[in-house]
Protein backbone atom coordinates (compact mmCIF):
# COMPACT_ATOMS: atom_id res chain seq x y z
CA UNK A 1 0.00 0.00 0.00
CA UNK A 2 2.75 2.68 0.65
CA UNK A 3 4.49 2.26 -2.71
CA UNK A 4 1.39 2.86 -4.25
CA UNK A 5 0.84 6.28 -1.79
CA UNK A 6 4.66 7.11 -2.91
CA UNK A 7 3.65 6.68 -6.41
CA UNK A 8 0.40 8.40 -6.46
CA UNK A 9 2.35 11.93 -4.78
CA UNK A 10 5.00 11.45 -7.09
CA UNK A 11 2.43 11.67 -10.23
CA UNK A 12 0.48 14.51 -8.27
CA UNK A 13 3.68 16.68 -7.50
CA UNK A 14 4.60 16.11 -11.69
CA UNK A 15 1.06 17.08 -12.18
CA UNK A 16 1.27 20.45 -10.44
CA UNK A 17 4.80 21.01 -11.75
CA UNK A 18 3.66 20.77 -15.82
CA UNK A 19 0.11 22.24 -15.09
CA UNK A 20 1.41 25.85 -15.09
CA UNK A 21 2.92 25.10 -18.20
CA UNK A 22 0.77 23.66 -20.16
CA UNK A 23 -2.37 24.90 -19.17
CA UNK A 24 -4.19 27.85 -21.55
CA UNK A 25 -5.81 29.87 -18.90
CA UNK A 26 -5.85 30.67 -14.83
CA UNK A 27 -9.08 28.55 -14.77
CA UNK A 28 -7.79 25.10 -16.20
CA UNK A 29 -4.36 26.14 -14.18
CA UNK A 30 -7.15 25.97 -10.94
CA UNK A 31 -9.01 23.23 -11.60
CA UNK A 32 -5.72 20.96 -12.63
CA UNK A 33 -4.22 22.63 -9.26
CA UNK A 34 -7.61 21.34 -6.89
CA UNK A 35 -7.21 17.72 -8.51
CA UNK A 36 -3.91 17.86 -7.39
CA UNK A 37 -4.44 19.32 -3.65
CA UNK A 38 -7.46 17.85 -2.86
CA UNK A 39 -6.24 13.97 -3.80
CA UNK A 40 -3.48 14.86 -1.36
CA UNK A 41 -5.67 16.00 1.09
CA UNK A 42 -7.93 12.29 0.66
CA UNK A 43 -4.48 10.71 1.28
CA UNK A 44 -3.43 13.26 4.30
CA UNK A 45 -6.64 12.37 5.49
CA UNK A 46 -7.14 8.54 4.49
CA UNK A 47 -10.63 9.33 2.54
CA UNK A 48 -12.21 9.21 -0.45
CA UNK A 49 -10.82 11.60 -3.15
CA UNK A 50 -14.55 12.15 -4.29
CA UNK A 51 -15.14 13.36 -0.62
CA UNK A 52 -11.74 15.60 -0.57
CA UNK A 53 -14.35 17.17 -3.60
CA UNK A 54 -16.97 18.35 -1.98
CA UNK A 55 -14.24 20.85 -0.26
CA UNK A 56 -13.80 22.37 -3.56
CA UNK A 57 -17.52 22.70 -4.09
CA UNK A 58 -18.02 23.99 -0.53
CA UNK A 59 -15.18 26.96 -1.27
CA UNK A 60 -16.54 27.58 -4.67
CA UNK A 61 -20.41 27.90 -4.05
CA UNK A 62 -20.25 29.62 -0.67
CA UNK A 63 -17.17 32.29 -2.94
CA UNK A 64 -20.44 32.98 -5.32
CA UNK A 65 -23.20 33.24 -1.58
CA UNK A 66 -20.57 35.14 -0.10
CA UNK A 67 -20.17 37.31 -3.65
CA UNK A 68 -24.33 38.02 -3.62
CA UNK A 69 -24.71 38.69 -0.01
CA UNK A 70 -22.29 41.21 0.24
CA UNK A 71 -23.62 43.08 -2.92
CA UNK A 72 -27.13 42.61 -1.57
CA UNK A 73 -25.98 43.53 2.08
CA UNK A 74 -23.38 46.55 1.14
CA UNK A 75 -24.34 49.68 2.88
CA UNK A 76 -22.83 52.90 1.05
CA UNK A 77 -21.95 54.49 4.97
CA UNK A 78 -20.05 51.22 5.74
CA UNK A 79 -17.46 52.36 2.99
CA UNK A 80 -15.07 49.87 1.24
CA UNK A 81 -12.32 49.50 3.49
CA UNK A 82 -14.68 48.18 6.77
CA UNK A 83 -15.93 45.42 5.31
CA UNK A 84 -12.47 44.25 3.54
CA UNK A 85 -10.34 45.00 6.21
CA UNK A 86 -12.82 42.63 8.18
CA UNK A 87 -13.22 39.87 5.57
CA UNK A 88 -9.90 39.22 5.42
CA UNK A 89 -8.52 38.04 8.51
CA UNK A 90 -11.61 36.19 8.30
CA UNK A 91 -10.21 34.02 5.53
CA UNK A 92 -6.94 34.24 7.04
CA UNK A 93 -7.75 32.67 10.11
CA UNK A 94 -10.22 29.59 8.26
CA UNK A 95 -7.36 29.22 6.17
CA UNK A 96 -5.16 28.19 9.29
CA UNK A 97 -8.34 26.16 10.27
CA UNK A 98 -7.92 24.25 7.30
CA UNK A 99 -4.85 23.19 8.30
CA UNK A 100 -5.73 22.63 11.76
CA UNK A 101 -8.85 20.84 11.37
CA UNK A 102 -8.88 17.09 13.25
CA UNK A 103 -10.96 15.66 10.78
CA UNK A 104 -12.92 15.87 7.40
CA UNK A 105 -16.45 17.77 8.91
CA UNK A 106 -14.24 20.22 10.33
CA UNK A 107 -12.25 20.95 7.12
CA UNK A 108 -15.13 21.07 5.36
CA UNK A 109 -16.64 23.86 7.44
CA UNK A 110 -13.23 25.77 7.35
CA UNK A 111 -13.71 25.80 3.83
CA UNK A 112 -17.42 27.02 3.65
CA UNK A 113 -16.15 29.69 6.01
CA UNK A 114 -13.37 30.94 3.38
CA UNK A 115 -15.46 30.41 0.53
CA UNK A 116 -18.17 32.88 1.98
CA UNK A 117 -15.69 35.44 2.96
CA UNK A 118 -13.68 35.18 0.18
CA UNK A 119 -16.45 36.20 -2.05
CA UNK A 120 -16.34 39.45 -0.14
CA UNK A 121 -12.83 40.31 -1.16
CA UNK A 122 -12.80 39.01 -4.83
CA UNK A 123 -14.91 42.29 -6.13
CA UNK A 124 -13.89 44.73 -3.71
CA UNK A 125 -10.01 43.84 -4.79
CA UNK A 126 -11.07 45.59 -8.04
CA UNK A 127 -13.09 48.27 -6.45
CA UNK A 128 -10.48 49.07 -3.94
CA UNK A 129 -8.28 49.72 -6.53
CA UNK A 130 -10.65 52.08 -8.28
CA UNK A 131 -11.16 54.62 -5.24
CA UNK A 132 -7.44 54.25 -4.44
CA UNK A 133 -6.62 54.84 -8.06
CA UNK A 134 -7.37 58.10 -10.44
CA UNK A 135 -9.48 56.97 -13.67
CA UNK A 136 -6.61 58.26 -15.44
CA UNK A 137 -4.12 55.63 -14.21
CA UNK A 138 -6.54 53.26 -13.75
CA UNK A 139 -5.81 50.73 -16.62
CA UNK A 140 -2.51 50.23 -15.15
CA UNK A 141 -3.21 49.46 -11.99
CA UNK A 142 -6.05 46.85 -12.87
CA UNK A 143 -3.07 45.30 -15.37
CA UNK A 144 -0.59 45.00 -11.91
CA UNK A 145 -3.63 43.31 -9.89
CA UNK A 146 -4.27 41.12 -12.88
CA UNK A 147 -0.51 39.70 -13.29
CA UNK A 148 -0.42 39.19 -9.40
CA UNK A 149 -3.60 37.04 -10.16
CA UNK A 150 -1.97 35.00 -12.57
CA UNK A 151 1.32 34.98 -10.93
CA UNK A 152 -0.55 33.82 -8.27
CA UNK A 153 -1.81 30.54 -9.69
CA UNK A 154 0.66 29.49 -11.89
CA UNK A 155 3.42 29.91 -8.71
CA UNK A 156 0.49 28.37 -5.92
CA UNK A 157 0.34 25.51 -7.92
CA UNK A 158 3.80 23.38 -7.37
CA UNK A 159 4.59 25.66 -4.15
CA UNK A 160 1.90 24.11 -2.47
CA UNK A 161 2.29 20.49 -3.77
CA UNK A 162 6.52 20.66 -2.78
CA UNK A 163 5.25 21.62 0.59
CA UNK A 164 2.52 19.22 0.84
CA UNK A 165 4.89 16.32 -0.27
CA UNK A 166 7.89 17.39 2.16
CA UNK A 167 5.76 17.68 5.41
CA UNK A 168 1.75 17.38 5.34
CA UNK A 169 -0.90 17.83 3.51
CA UNK A 170 -1.81 21.07 6.75
CA UNK A 171 1.30 22.86 5.75
CA UNK A 172 -0.19 24.44 2.48
CA UNK A 173 -2.78 25.86 4.66
CA UNK A 174 -0.97 27.06 7.37
CA UNK A 175 2.21 28.63 5.12
CA UNK A 176 -0.90 30.42 2.98
CA UNK A 177 -2.86 31.43 6.35
CA UNK A 178 0.84 32.76 7.34
CA UNK A 179 1.74 34.54 4.43
CA UNK A 180 -2.05 35.85 4.44
CA UNK A 181 -1.68 36.92 7.73
CA UNK A 182 1.55 39.55 6.80
CA UNK A 183 -0.20 40.75 4.40
CA UNK A 184 -3.66 41.80 5.94
CA UNK A 185 -1.30 43.56 8.43
CA UNK A 186 0.49 45.41 5.87
CA UNK A 187 -3.10 45.88 3.88
CA UNK A 188 -4.72 47.42 7.78
CA UNK A 189 -2.03 49.77 7.33
CA UNK A 190 -1.42 51.03 4.30
CA UNK A 191 -5.26 51.35 3.01
CA UNK A 192 -6.52 54.13 3.91
CA UNK A 193 -9.90 55.29 4.48
CA UNK A 194 -12.57 55.21 2.08
CA UNK A 195 -15.86 56.33 3.67
CA UNK A 196 -16.00 60.12 2.68
CA UNK A 197 -16.51 59.68 -0.94
CA UNK A 198 -19.93 57.36 0.15
CA UNK A 199 -21.36 58.49 3.15
CA UNK A 200 -23.07 61.49 1.24
CA UNK A 201 -24.73 58.90 -0.57
CA UNK A 202 -27.09 58.22 2.92
CA UNK A 203 -27.75 55.10 4.36
CA UNK A 204 -29.17 53.16 1.66
CA UNK A 205 -30.81 49.29 2.42
CA UNK A 206 -29.83 46.04 0.55
CA UNK A 207 -33.12 46.17 -1.75
CA UNK A 208 -32.92 49.78 -2.58
CA UNK A 209 -28.96 49.16 -2.94
CA UNK A 210 -29.80 46.24 -5.70
CA UNK A 211 -31.98 48.62 -7.63
CA UNK A 212 -29.55 51.65 -7.68
CA UNK A 213 -27.30 49.19 -9.24
CA UNK A 214 -29.87 47.34 -11.79
CA UNK A 215 -32.19 50.46 -12.93
CA UNK A 216 -29.27 52.42 -14.29
CA UNK A 217 -29.05 50.94 -17.61
CA UNK A 218 -25.27 52.53 -17.78
CA UNK A 219 -24.87 49.78 -15.08
CA UNK A 220 -26.60 47.35 -17.16
CA UNK A 221 -24.52 47.64 -20.34
CA UNK A 222 -21.54 47.54 -18.52
CA UNK A 223 -22.58 44.16 -16.88
CA UNK A 224 -23.53 43.24 -20.66
CA UNK A 225 -20.32 44.47 -21.72
CA UNK A 226 -18.20 42.36 -19.57
CA UNK A 227 -20.38 39.04 -20.70
CA UNK A 228 -19.40 39.31 -23.95
CA UNK A 229 -16.39 40.29 -23.18
CA UNK A 230 -15.64 36.91 -21.17
CA UNK A 231 -17.83 35.08 -23.64
CA UNK A 232 -15.59 35.99 -26.82
CA UNK A 233 -12.27 34.46 -24.78
CA UNK A 234 -13.81 31.60 -22.79
CA UNK A 235 -16.00 30.14 -26.17
CA UNK A 236 -12.08 29.36 -27.26
CA UNK A 237 -9.57 29.06 -24.47
CA UNK A 238 -10.36 25.99 -23.00
CA UNK A 239 -10.43 23.90 -26.57
CA UNK A 240 -7.12 25.51 -27.48
CA UNK A 241 -4.88 22.93 -26.24
CA UNK A 242 -6.54 19.96 -27.68
CA UNK A 243 -6.68 21.41 -30.99
CA UNK A 244 -3.35 22.44 -31.29
CA UNK A 245 -2.38 18.69 -30.49
CA UNK A 246 -5.28 16.82 -32.47
CA UNK A 247 -6.05 19.46 -35.90
CA UNK A 248 -2.22 21.17 -36.01
CA UNK A 249 -0.25 18.31 -34.54
CA UNK A 250 1.60 19.92 -32.39
CA UNK A 251 3.11 17.43 -29.66
CA UNK A 252 1.87 17.17 -26.52
CA UNK A 253 5.29 17.45 -24.76
CA UNK A 254 5.54 20.88 -26.83
CA UNK A 255 2.39 22.29 -26.02
CA UNK A 256 4.55 24.03 -22.64
CA UNK A 257 6.83 25.40 -25.32
CA UNK A 258 3.72 27.18 -26.14
CA UNK A 259 1.79 28.41 -23.45
CA UNK A 260 5.54 29.54 -21.85
CA UNK A 261 6.36 31.90 -24.27
CA UNK A 262 2.66 33.16 -24.40
CA UNK A 263 2.43 33.55 -20.02
CA UNK A 264 5.56 35.51 -20.61
CA UNK A 265 4.87 37.70 -23.32
CA UNK A 266 1.88 38.76 -21.31
CA UNK A 267 3.61 39.45 -18.31
CA UNK A 268 5.35 42.45 -20.04
CA UNK A 269 2.63 43.26 -22.62
CA UNK A 270 -0.16 43.43 -20.25
CA UNK A 271 1.53 46.40 -18.28
CA UNK A 272 2.20 48.20 -21.43
CA UNK A 273 -1.46 47.83 -22.60
CA UNK A 274 -2.41 49.40 -18.89
CA UNK A 275 0.29 52.58 -19.64
CA UNK A 276 -1.25 52.94 -23.01
CA UNK A 277 -4.66 52.99 -22.03
CA UNK A 278 -4.02 55.53 -19.47
CA UNK A 279 -2.69 57.53 -21.74
CA UNK A 280 -4.38 57.27 -24.93
CA UNK A 281 -7.97 56.75 -23.58
CA UNK A 282 -9.48 53.25 -22.42
CA UNK A 283 -12.11 53.39 -24.70
CA UNK A 284 -10.06 54.02 -28.08
CA UNK A 285 -7.45 51.48 -26.60
CA UNK A 286 -9.89 48.78 -26.48
CA UNK A 287 -11.49 49.93 -29.46
CA UNK A 288 -7.95 48.85 -31.39
CA UNK A 289 -7.27 46.03 -29.61
CA UNK A 290 -10.71 44.51 -30.16
CA UNK A 291 -9.92 44.90 -33.74
CA UNK A 292 -6.65 43.52 -33.85
CA UNK A 293 -8.11 40.38 -31.60
CA UNK A 294 -10.21 39.46 -34.10
CA UNK A 295 -7.44 38.24 -36.43
CA UNK A 296 -5.71 36.16 -34.06
CA UNK A 297 -8.77 34.53 -32.27
CA UNK A 298 -9.78 33.16 -36.32
CA UNK A 299 -6.22 32.44 -37.14
CA UNK A 300 -6.10 30.32 -33.67
CA UNK A 301 -9.76 28.56 -34.74
CA UNK A 302 -8.67 27.98 -37.94
CA UNK A 303 -5.16 27.11 -37.90
CA UNK A 304 -3.82 24.57 -40.57
CA UNK A 305 -0.67 21.82 -39.47
CA UNK A 306 2.25 24.27 -39.19
CA UNK A 307 5.61 24.05 -37.31
CA UNK A 308 6.14 24.69 -33.90
CA UNK A 309 7.67 28.02 -34.27
CA UNK A 310 5.17 29.54 -36.58
CA UNK A 311 2.46 28.15 -33.99
CA UNK A 312 4.55 29.83 -31.27
CA UNK A 313 4.40 33.09 -32.94
CA UNK A 314 0.70 33.18 -33.75
CA UNK A 315 0.00 31.68 -30.31
CA UNK A 316 1.76 34.77 -28.48
CA UNK A 317 -0.16 37.16 -30.30
CA UNK A 318 -3.13 35.34 -29.19
CA UNK A 319 -2.53 35.70 -25.77
CA UNK A 320 -1.05 38.97 -26.41
CA UNK A 321 -4.00 40.99 -28.09
CA UNK A 322 -7.01 38.67 -26.09
CA UNK A 323 -6.72 38.44 -22.98
CA UNK A 324 -4.82 42.21 -23.27
CA UNK A 325 -8.22 43.22 -23.79
CA UNK A 326 -9.26 43.33 -20.46
CA UNK A 327 -7.19 45.74 -18.83
CA UNK A 328 -8.66 48.64 -20.32
CA UNK A 329 -12.26 47.19 -20.45
CA UNK A 330 -11.80 46.89 -16.30
CA UNK A 331 -10.95 50.02 -16.17
CA UNK A 332 -13.87 51.24 -18.20
CA UNK A 333 -16.04 49.43 -15.99
CA UNK A 334 -15.08 50.47 -12.63
CA UNK A 335 -15.52 54.11 -14.09
CA UNK A 336 -19.21 53.66 -14.97
CA UNK A 337 -20.16 53.00 -11.70
CA UNK A 338 -20.38 55.84 -8.70
CA UNK A 339 -18.25 55.46 -6.14
CA UNK A 340 -20.54 55.28 -3.56
CA UNK A 341 -22.44 51.81 -5.49
CA UNK A 342 -18.52 50.41 -6.42
CA UNK A 343 -18.50 48.14 -3.51
CA UNK A 344 -21.79 46.15 -4.43
CA UNK A 345 -21.23 46.95 -7.91
CA UNK A 346 -17.77 45.16 -8.68
CA UNK A 347 -19.05 42.16 -6.42
CA UNK A 348 -22.07 41.44 -9.02
CA UNK A 349 -19.66 42.30 -11.63
CA UNK A 350 -17.46 39.44 -10.29
CA UNK A 351 -20.13 36.68 -9.93
CA UNK A 352 -21.45 37.75 -13.33
CA UNK A 353 -17.70 37.27 -15.05
CA UNK A 354 -17.44 33.91 -13.10
CA UNK A 355 -21.27 32.81 -14.84
CA UNK A 356 -20.97 34.14 -18.08
CA UNK A 357 -17.22 32.34 -18.61
CA UNK A 358 -18.97 29.05 -17.03
CA UNK A 359 -21.79 29.50 -19.96
CA UNK A 360 -19.16 30.29 -22.61
CA UNK A 361 -17.37 27.52 -22.28
CA UNK A 362 -21.02 25.39 -21.96
CA UNK A 363 -21.64 26.68 -25.29
CA UNK A 364 -18.19 26.30 -27.05
CA UNK A 365 -18.52 22.88 -25.71
CA UNK A 366 -22.08 21.82 -27.46
CA UNK A 367 -20.70 23.11 -31.07
CA UNK A 368 -17.01 21.49 -31.18
CA UNK A 369 -17.25 17.65 -31.96
CA UNK A 370 -14.72 15.03 -32.34
CA UNK A 371 -13.95 13.31 -35.78
CA UNK A 372 -13.43 9.44 -36.46
CA UNK A 373 -9.59 10.63 -36.39
CA UNK A 374 -9.56 12.46 -33.05
CA UNK A 375 -9.72 15.57 -34.64
CA UNK A 376 -11.79 18.64 -33.37
CA UNK A 377 -14.34 19.73 -35.37
CA UNK A 378 -16.57 23.22 -35.83
CA UNK A 379 -13.86 25.15 -33.90
CA UNK A 380 -14.16 27.07 -36.44
CA UNK A 381 -17.92 28.21 -35.59
CA UNK A 382 -16.76 29.24 -31.98
CA UNK A 383 -14.16 31.33 -33.54
CA UNK A 384 -16.77 33.00 -35.49
CA UNK A 385 -18.96 33.08 -32.67
CA UNK A 386 -16.19 34.57 -30.48
CA UNK A 387 -15.39 37.43 -33.22
CA UNK A 388 -19.12 38.10 -33.42
CA UNK A 389 -19.06 38.70 -29.37
CA UNK A 390 -15.88 40.67 -30.05
CA UNK A 391 -17.90 43.32 -32.29
CA UNK A 392 -20.77 43.36 -29.79
CA UNK A 393 -18.30 44.16 -27.34
CA UNK A 394 -17.04 47.09 -29.95
CA UNK A 395 -20.44 48.58 -30.39
CA UNK A 396 -21.45 48.47 -26.24
CA UNK A 397 -17.87 50.11 -25.10
CA UNK A 398 -18.80 53.15 -26.97
CA UNK A 399 -22.26 53.43 -25.15
CA UNK A 400 -20.64 52.83 -21.65
CA UNK A 401 -20.76 56.18 -19.53
CA UNK A 402 -18.00 57.30 -17.22
CA UNK A 403 -19.57 58.57 -13.95
CA UNK A 404 -16.03 58.36 -12.02
CA UNK A 405 -16.64 61.62 -9.65
CA UNK A 406 -12.42 61.01 -9.84
CA UNK A 407 -11.91 61.99 -13.39
CA UNK A 408 -11.73 64.63 -15.69
CA UNK A 409 -13.74 63.01 -18.64
CA UNK A 410 -16.59 62.03 -16.36
CA UNK A 411 -19.70 62.44 -18.28
CA UNK A 412 -22.15 64.88 -17.76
Amino acid sequence: MMPKRILLAVALGSMAIIAPLIAPNDYIVGTLARICLYATLALGLNIVVGFAGLLDIGYVAFFGIGSYIYALLCSPHFGLHLPFLLALPIVVVATALCGLAPGYALLLLARVVAGLFGGVLGGLTFAIVADLVPYERRASATAIVAAAFSLSAVAGVPISLWIAAHFSWRAPFLALAAFSAVVALVAMRLIPPLAAHVSAGGPRGPLAQVRAIFTVPNHLRSFAFMTLLMGSVFTVIPFIAAYNVANVGVAEADLAVIYFAGGATTLVTAQVIGRLADRYGKERLFTILGLISIVPILITTHMPPLPLAEVVALSVLFFVFVPGRFGPATALVTGSVEPRLRGSFMTFNASIQQLASGFASLAAGLIVGRAFDGALTNFGAVGWLSAICTVACLWLVRRIRIVDAGSAKASS
